[in-house]
C-alpha cells in the first residue's frame, strides 16, 4: 500500500485488511497491557477484528476523502508499530477530527505516538482547511497517553464522566478529553 505519511522515522500507510492485518491487530489488541485502560485487559476476539474493526479501519470518510486509520511501521526496519487514527467525528465534516494511537509495548516509550501524532496534527490542518478542532480522550489515569497528547499539543479541555458497560479499573476516576484548536495550532508553529 502507499504511504499515506511520512516522519523521521515511521511511515502511516492505509491497512489492507488482509490475513496479516487481521493478525497484527488480534497480537496487539491481545496484549493486556496496551488494552488495560480500554478493555481491562480484555483481548479482542479474530472474530470482532474482522467483522468490526477491520470495515472501521478501511472506511474512507466522504470529507476528507481518507481514512480514519492508518497501520504505522518503523520506516528503518519494516517493523509494524501499531496504529494511528485521524478521524472525522461527523462523516459530512472536516471540522473536528478524533485523535487516537494503539502501539505495541515494544514502541513505548520512543516518542512513536508523539511523533506520529504531531504529523498527523501538522498534515490535518495544513491540507483540510476546514479543520478547526483536534480532540482526543482517555481515562484519567491514563498517564502515558495523556503525555503524548501534551507533547503533541493538546491541552486538556474537560473531566468527564462516561456510562461504559464494563467497568475497568480506573474507571473510578473518569475520563479526560483534550484538544487542540486551529488557532492554538496556528500559534505555535
Amino acid at each position: 500500500m502507499p504511504i499515506f505519511l511520512e516522519t523521521d522515522r515511521l511511515a502511516l500507510r492505509p491497512l489492507t485488511g488482509d490475513e496479516a492485518d487481521v493478525e497484527r491487530l488480534y497480537a496487539l489488541d491481545s496484549d493486556p497491557e496496551v488494552t488495560r485502560f480500554l478493555t481491562g485487559g480484555r483481548p479482542t476476539s479474530r472474530e470482532t477484528i474482522r467483522a468490526d474493526i477491520i470495515p472501521r479501519h478501511l472506511h474512507t470518510h466522504p470529507c476528507t476523502g481518507t481514512r480514519g486509520y492508518w497501520s504505522a511501521e518503523e520506516k528503518a526496519t519494516g517493523t509494524w508499530l501499531g496504529w494511528f487514527e485521524f478521524r472525522p467525528l461527523s462523516e459530512e465534516s472536516p471540522a473536528a477530527v478524533e485523535l487516537g494511537y494503539r502501539l505495541n509495548r515494544a514502541a513505548w516509550g520512543r516518542g512513536y505516538a508523539t511523533e506520529g501524532s504531531r504529523a498527523l496534527i501538522d498534515k490535518g490542518f495544513t491540507e483540510h482547511p476546514g479543520l478547526e478542532r483536534v480532540t482526543a480522550d482517555t481515562m484519567a489515569v491514563n498517564l502515558g497517553s495523556r503525555r503524548v497528547m501534551e507533547k503533541s499539543g493538546l491541552t486538556l479541555l474537560r473531566h468527564f464522566t462516561a456510562d461504559w458497560p464494563d467497568v475497568i479499573e480506573g474507571s473510578e476516576h473518569g475520563e479526560v478529553e483534550y484538544q487542540l484548536t486551529r488557532e492554538d495550532w496556528e500559534r505555535n508553529r
